[in-house]
């Protein structure tokens, strides 16, 4: 597994899909209908959101721990429109003192975010998911299908698919797809590809319609396995099959409308990150796993209900890992368990093993990961080599669409002017809503078929949370730890002053009711 998809209650395409999408395990049932059944009886919660000393709990205890000046930073950027973050990153306008917090703890392991991030991003990740604040810390605001995302979504789609006469060729490199500009109208003329080694091309017009995956997180992904180390000599800044098409395209814009690829892919070294996939069904092992999350894995429901980031890795390797509900594939063996981990610092050694984790064999990411869960380490070298089975996996552009970007980096869904064609996915751009999400890749795809076929059916809203103020004042809540207003020490004498004033003021009016409601004052 390379990875998994987190999801929310408010992914609005996505529920709007699969809604419509039978079920291929459940009969008479929907997609939509299995995955809400399932979070519903066995909803998500963490009960070890992070370890310190071999597997100890950290007690991070749902606290955010943010000092007033990362509070008020982080405020700042919830309010400072898109524009002016323009190529900033996420250090650029939050202070040292909010690297040590909680609050970026979850959200950086949760994210993957790092502090050269785009602050755009940051700001529209802070503004989409305002309502979920009390949910970050435990991971009680998300929601997983039961098996991998493959066999839970996508598979049945294709089903459902083929089975309404839609036809799907697999192994076909798309090279370019050629874009004729005749006055203020653009016709894509032909797609270019590469199928059994043979350059091929398909002639296009304007009744067609082509939609494009312009760039790739996981393009020029290197696999290892439990005694190879991942090859890495074909990693290239700016090299991969999708941002060559990409580029290609780009080139025949006349004024950037078809995006920037460069703004993503030039820079390996700030967009990789590295997982790994253990396979075991040691009782050893798992009884150390059991100890962590307080969960037997083999009871296929929720376990780790998210990932427990190792917090003593941070200036190493920066572990974490997680065990989704078991099977995590249809024909996964009975008792067998996996464990899937990732590291946001592939170049920095590792606490046990002293080596960066993108030179290591998959026996020696497990073993890294076992010091981590306490397993002694006059077993660790036994365990990990003939009780576990360990694939790696190097990504080296995973992060790549959070690198600081402007507004035009990523092309308009449909572009002005645009006939017959769209680009989709995590690079084409949407106001509003968050890339490395699955809504974001449905929400770009609903809307170019809306768009180019005139479809006279609103694409849902982006959930929009930020502009509730109810959802606002109880993120602050949440956001202070949960204290009244009044209680909060960092407060110099002016703002104690003024904050009376606005209270006494408040007193008998709905603010009053909805600032209690929010739990900002008793």
């Amino acid at each position: 597994m390379r990875g998994g998809r987190e999801m929310d209650n408010h992914f609005e395409v996505m529920w709007d899909t699969f809604r419509d999408v039978p079920s291929i395990e459940t009969p008479d049932v929907s997609v939509l209908d299995e995955y809400y059944w399932l979070n519903k009886r066995d909803p998500n919660y963490s009960l070890c959101r992070a370890t310190v000393n071999r597997g100890e709990d950290a007690h991070t205890d749902k606290q955010f721990k943010l000092d007033k000046k990362s509070a008020m930073a982080l405020s700042k950027l919830f309010l400072t429109p898109e524009k002016d973050l323009e190529g900033k990153k996420i250090s650029d306008v939050l202070p040292a003192s909010f690297w040590d917090t909680n609050f970026w703890l979850y959200w950086q392991t949760m994210f993957a975010f790092q502090k050269w991030s785009s602050a755009l991003e940051m700001k529209r990740y802070l503004c989409r998911f305002v309502h979920h604040i009390d949910g970050l810390p435990d991971f009680s605001a998300l929601r997983f299908t039961k098996y991998n995302q493959y066999e839970s979504m996508i598979l049945p789609l294709v089903k459902y698919l083929e089975n309404h006469g839609v036809h799907i060729e697999y192994g076909m490199d798309v090279k370019n797809v050629v874009i004729e500009t005749r006055g203020n109208k653009k016709i894509a003329r032909q797609i270019v590809y590469k199928k059994d080694g043979i350059e091929q091309s398909i002639d296009l017009i304007e009744d067609d319609l082509v939609f494009i995956t312009n760039g790739c997180c996981t393009d020029t992904s290197c696999y290892g396995d439990q005694t190879h180390v991942p090859d890495l000599s074909n990693v290239k800044n700016g090299y991969g099959e999708s941002w060559d098409m990409w580029k290609a395209i780009a080139a025949q814009a006349m004024h950037g409308e078809y995006g920037n690829p460069e703004a993503f892919c030039t820079d390996v070294n700030a967009t990789n990150w590295m997982s790994a996939t253990v396979a075991t069904s040691n009782e050893e092992i798992i009884r150390y796993i059991t100890n962590i999350c307080k969960r037997d894995p083999r009871t296929g429901k929720v376990t780790t209900g998210g990932i427990v980031t190792v917090k003593d890795s941070t200036d190493n390797w920066y572990l974490s890992w997680t065990i989704n509900r078991q099977p995590q594939f249809k024909s996964q063996d009975k008792g067998l368990v996996l464990i899937w981990l990732y590291a946001l610092n592939t170049n920095k050694e590792g606490n046990y093993i002293k080596k960066p984790m993108r030179d290591c064999t998959g026996i020696e990411v497990c073993e890294e990961w076992l010091y981590h869960i306490g397993v002694p380490t006059d077993k660790i070298a036994t365990l990990a080599q003939d009780a576990c089975n360990t694939t790696t996996c190097f990504m080296p552009y995973i992060n790549a669409f959070f690198q600081p970007r402007k507004e035009s980096d990523r092309p308009k869904v449909v572009p002005d002017g645009a006939v017959n064609f769209a680009f989709i996915g995590q690079f084409a751009e949407t106001p509003r809503d968050t890339i490395f999400t699955t809504e974001y890749s449905m929400r770009t795809g609903m809307e170019s078929v809306y768009t180019l076929l005139d479809i006279d059916r609103g694409v849902p809203e982006v959930w929009a949370s930020k502009y509730d103020v109810r959802e606002l004042l109880r993120a602050c809540y949440y956001a202070i730890d949960k204290k009244p207003i009044t209680e909060v020490k960092e407060l110099s004498f002016i703002e104690k002053f003024v904050l009376n004033q606005v209270l006494n003021r408040a007193k008998g009016t709905d603010i009053e009711i909805l600032l209690k409601n929010s739990g900002l004052i008793k």
